[in-house]
């Protein structure tokens, strides 16, 4: 759904409306995680794709690791740290980004 443009829908099927907090901003933005809709982001963004290079799920966690295509910008790594309850719903965020770098110092891929 995100990559279609639908981050709303996929909010609705997927977070805990009374209990979700992002600790992204330091915990301080709690309630839906509708801002990842209302925020610009993908709004702004319309063509945006997000491709998931890794999955890894652990009891009530699942980490995604992003690569992440933004239109007119450069791209960006991302990891994404999900806690869910015990119906799957999310509650909880943490995430880092970083641009990938244009040359490295080794070989190593950032993926």
């Amino acid at each position: 759904m995100f990559n279609q443009s639908r981050p709303a829908e996929a909010v609705d099927q997927h977070d805990r409306r009374d209990v979700y907090t992002t600790q992204s901003d330091g915990g301080r933005r709690q309630g839906r995680i509708r801002g990842v809709a209302s925020n610009g982001w993908p709004v702004e963004y319309p063509g945006k794709r997000v491709e998931f290079k890794r999955v890894i799920g652990e009891d009530h966690y699942v980490v995604l690791h992003c690569y992440q295509h933004w239109p007119g910008d450069r791209d960006w790594a991302g990891i994404d740290i999900f806690r869910l309850d015990d119906s799957g719903k999310i509650v909880e965020h943490w995430d880092v980004l970083q641009p990938i770098a244009e040359t490295s110092a080794n070989q190593n891929t950032m993926f």
